[in-house]
């Protein structure tokens, strides 16, 4: 069993910069792809950006979110710059029983419980 605690969520003005972080126990770390996800009011959940030996970013974040892992900490970032009112949702960490990185909520076995971002204009 893994436990994924996110935190580093809040209230932001377009323009801005957040940093959410995603504590993990109970696996090996370094074995699991992880991978942030999104899901705003209304709308499906969706992947923001994946992290095992490489890096996958949604097209709408690219170049502006940045995903990194430290497998010392056991915890998963991800760096939010020049947000966007677009980018307001309910962020989600997750994490896979596999290193292959998934982009699909589905193939994500484990799942944190979300933290709030909100980007004001």
């Amino acid at each position: 069993q893994v436990q994924l605690v996110e935190s580093g969520g809040g209230l932001v003005q377009a323009g801005g910069s957040l940093r959410l972080s995603c504590a993990a126990s109970g696996r090996t770390f370094s074995s699991s792809a992880m991978g942030w996800f999104r899901q705003a009011p209304g709308k499906e959940r969706e992947i923001v950006a994946a992290i095992s030996w490489s890096e996958y970013y949604a097209r709408s974040v690219k170049g502006r979110f940045t995903i990194s892992r430290d497998n010392v900490k056991n915890t998963v970032y991800l760096q939010m710059n020049s947000l966007k009112p677009e980018d307001t949702a309910v962020y989600y960490c997750a994490a896979r029983d596999s290193i292959v990185i998934a982009t699909t909520a589905s193939g994500y076995d484990y799942w944190g419980q979300g933290t709030q971002v909100t980007v004001s204009s």
